[in-house]
C-alpha cells in the first residue's frame, strides 16, 4: 500500500513506524487474491512487468517467480525503502503521478491500493494504459470504502458503536487527504473508456476476528492516522479502547471490500 505520489498529504508513509506491520497485514490478506488474479492468461513466462507502488515488495517477488529467469519485474515506489533488487527484480524510485512511465511495453502493470489516494487517478490510469505492450494487461486493485465494515460480534453495543465512530473518522481523514472512497467502483468503467478489453471485476470480503492479522490492520491504521483522528475530535481514550477491541477474540468484523479489476490492451 505504498505511496505513489509526491503530494505531502498522502495518507500513509512508508517510513512510519507502523508501515511494516501495515504492509504485512495487507500482504497476508491480499497476496493470495492478487496471485489468483495474475494467473494465466494474465501472467506468462518471460513477461516484462511493472509493479506500481510496490510497498514491501511481496507481489513483485511473486510476479518475478511466475515470469521466470527470462522475465523482468520493475518495482517502483516514491519511497522504495522496503524494496530489494534481486534476481529479475529491479527497484526504482518513481512518482507515477508526475514522472513518465519507466518504459512503454509492459506485458503486465499491477497497481494495488495506489490510485484511490491520487486526486488525478483517472489521468494516471490512462498513463498506465499507455505503457502497456499490445496484448498487455492492467490490473488495478482497490478497497471500496463506501460501506463501513460490518461488525459481526462485539462485547457490547457500545463497543460496536465505538468501532463505527472510529472508522467513520478514519474515512474522513482519507477523504481530507484526497482519497476517493468509491473509486474502486469506477475502475471497470474507466478501463473501458481507456480502450481496454476482456475486462472483469471481482469483489472479495471476509470476516476478521479480533486479534487476527486482518483485524490488526484497523489498529495499525488508527496509529498511523492518530494525529488526524485526534484533530477530528476523537479522544486518546476512544482510540485506546478501539485498539483493545480489535484485539478482543470476542470481536469480529467484515474486512474492507477488496475490488480487483483487470483489462487487456488489444493486440
Amino acid at each position: 500500500m505504498a505511496t505513489a505520489t509526491s503530494d505531502d498529504t498522502y495518507t500513509f508513509d512508508n517510513g512510519a513506524p507502523d508501515a511494516v506491520p501495515q504492509m504485512h497485514a495487507l500482504e497476508s490478506f491480499l497476496d493470495p487474491i492478487t496471485t489468483r488474479r495474475l494467473a494465466r492468461p494474465v501472467l506468462r513466462s518471460g513477461a516484462t512487468c511493472w509493479e506500481v507502488g510496490a510497498g514491501g515488495g511481496s507481489m513483485a517477488r511473486r510476479i518475478a517467480r511466475a515470469v521466470g529467469d527470462d522475465g523482468h519485474v520493475l518495482a517502483t515506489d516514491i519511497d522504495p525503502t522496503h524494496l530489494v533488487a534481486e534476481g529479475n527484480v529491479q527497484v526504482r524510485r518513481h512518482d507515477v503521478r508526475s514522472e513518465p512511465p519507466p518504459g512503454d511495453a509492459f506485458d503486465l502493470i499491477h497497481a494495488r491500493l495506489v490510485l484511490l489516494h491520487l486526486p488525478d487517478r483517472r489521468r494516471v490510469l490512462r498513463t498506465l494504459t499507455g505503457a502497456l505492450a499490445p496484448g498487455g494487461w492492467l490490473v488495478v486493485e482497490e478497497f471500496d470504502c463506501t460501506t463501513p465494515p460490518r461488525v459481526l460480534t462485539a462485547p457490547s453495543d457500545d463497543a460496536a458503536k465505538l468501532f463505527g465512530q472510529v472508522m467513520d473518522a478514519m474515512m474522513g481523514v482519507l477523504e481530507d487527504h484526497g482519497a476517493d472512497l468509491g473509486w474502486a467502483q469506477d475502475v471497470h468503467t474507466e478501463m473501458a473508456l481507456a480502450g481496454l478489453t476482456d475486462l472483469d471485476t471481482i469483489t472479495h470480503s471476509q470476516s476478521w476476528a479480533g486479534g487476527s492479522t486482518g483485524a490488526s490492520l484497523y489498529e495499525t491504521n488508527s496509529r498511523q492516522l492518530e494525529p488526524d483522528l485526534l484533530a477530528a475530535g476523537l479522544s486518546p481514550h476512544q482510540l485506546n479502547a478501539f485498539r483493545r477491541l480489535v484485539r478482543d477474540p470476542g470481536f469480529a468484523v467484515m474486512s474492507y471490500h477488496f475490488v480487483s479489476t483487470r483489462g487487456r490492451l488489444p493486440s
